[in-house]
Formats: structure tokens, C-alpha cells, sequence
């Protein structure tokens, strides 16, 4: 491979990387301004607190860090690790609080729901530190990209799960349902890569693709809940096709 090849696919991967970049950072703020103008802040404060939180340290934090210390820096490392496992809890925050939302007419359910998330989430950071322990030259950065990842895939599955369980519900909550959509495709985006990886034959072209996968799929996630919050309605109505079971 010549050298004009090597430089022009540098350059295309610089040009889609920082396109995408700067498209999910205006595409995270359309969506909080949107959320924050139409009064939703209170009725969505697990979405806006999210959008705020990614926004804060992937847009800010990390940005300021690489102007005064540089990409290649011990502090940008710390920087980008620590946010990092940060936006991973609040992800998982916040497909509890769809949880919470699908199961409000139904505290039971939600009581039950509740332990049961709680346990989850301390189990996958047990996994992802009993699978990495013996790689002591770097457990900081192995932890938590192994606890990214297997907290991504269950979040993946329990979004699979709450959409189900909400299709069988006996009331419906288009809006819910299209946020929780979004989730699942932010949540999709380790396994698109893989899919891209073992499918596709392998060039620069896929290669740049594939490391862009988990920007495209912030994109489609906020492009859903943007039509979800301004298109759908924001009531929860009853199913006509779910008979109503009676409550004790």
C-alpha cells in the first residue's frame, strides 16, 4: 500500500470521526433543548439528566483535557476512563427508570424489579473483575472496558425484555416504547461492530466504519427519541387488543 492510500484513508477516518463527533454533540444538545423548551424536564429528568451527563464529560471534560494535557497524556487516560465508566452507570440508571416507568401502574411488579436490577448490576461488576484479574499490568483500564461491555450486553437483553413486557401490558405508552427502542440501539453497538468485523472483508474503508459503529449508533438513538418526544403522545392509554386483569 502506497503512501497516498495510507494518508487518504487517515484522512477519511479523521473526517467521519470527528463528523460524527460533532453530530451526536449538536444531535445530544437539539435534544436537551428540545426536552427543556417543551417543560419536559421534570416528566423525562432520567433522559435530560443523561443528555446533561454526556454532554458534561464526553463533549467538555474529555475536550478540555486533550487542549491542555494532550491525547496521549496520563491525564486524559484517567480522564477518559473515569467518564467513561461513569456514562456506563448512568446508561444502566436509566433503563431502570424506564423500569420504573413501565411498571407504574403496577408498584408490585416494580417492588419485585427493583432487588432484582440491583443484583444484576453488582453481578456484572463482580464478572468483569473476576474475567480481567489476572491482567494486573493495566486492571484499571481492562476493568472497565470489560465492565462497558458486558454492561452494554445486559442492558442490551433487559431492553429486550422491558420492550416485550411492555407489549404485553394492558396499557400503552408509545413514548416509552420508542425511548426504550433508542437504548436498544445505543446498546446494539459492540455487537454491530462484531457483526461488521466477521461479515464484512476487511479494508481500511470497513475498518474506519467499524470504529465509528458506536457513534452512528448514538445518532440513531437520538434521532429516535427526538421523534419520540415530539410525535408521540405523551399519555399512557389502554390496549384495546390486552384484556385488563383485575389487581389485588
Amino acid at each position: 500500500m502506497d503512501r497516498r492510500t495510507i494518508a487518504g484513508g487517515l484522512m477519511l477516518e479523521r473526517l467521519l470521526t470527528d463528523g460524527l463527533q460533532y453530530a451526536a454533540y449538536f444531535s445530544e444538545a437539539l435534544v436537551l433543548g428540545v426536552l427543556l423548551v417543551r417543560g419536559h424536564r421534570k416528566r423525562l429528568a432520567g433522559v435530560c439528566l443523561f443528555l446533561i451527563l454526556f454532554l458534561l464529560l464526553d463533549g467538555v471534560a474529555r475536550f478540555y483535557t486533550i487542549l491542555r494535557y494532550g491525547i496521549q497524556s496520563r491525564d486524559y487516560y484517567n480522564v477518559y476512563w473515569l467518564t467513561d465508566v461513569v456514562l456506563t452507570v448512568a446508561a444502566f440508571a436509566l433503563v431502570c427508570g424506564f423500569f420504573r416507568r413501565a411498571c407504574a401502574g403496577n408498584e408490585k411488579m416494580w417492588h419485585n424489579l427493583r432487588p432484582l436490577l440491583g443484583f444484576v448490576f453488582l453481578l456484572l461488576a463482580a464478572i468483569s473483575y473476576f474475567m480481567i484479574a489476572s491482567k494486573f499490568h493495566d486492571l484499571y483500564s481492562e476493568f472497565i472496558t470489560q465492565f462497558q461491555q458486558n454492561t452494554y450486553f445486559a442492558c442490551l437483553v433487559l431492553t429486550t425484555l422491558l420492550y416485550i413486557m411492555m407489549q404485553s401490558s394492558a396499557v400503552r405508552d408509545e413514548e416509552l416504547a420508542m425511548l426504550v427502542c433508542g437504548m436498544g440501539i445505543l446498546f446494539a453497538a459492540p455487537a454491530a461492530a462484531l457483526a461488521l468485523f466477521k461479515l464484512c472483508p476487511q479494508s481500511d474503508y470497513v475498518n474506519i466504519l467499524i470504529s465509528n459503529v458506536d457513534q452512528l449508533c448514538m445518532l440513531g438513538m437520538l434521532s429516535t427519541w427526538l421523534y419520540a418526544i415530539t410525535k408521540l403522545p405523551h399519555e399512557v392509554t389502554a390496549r384495546a387488543d390486552v384484556p385488563v386483569v383485575a389487581r389485588t
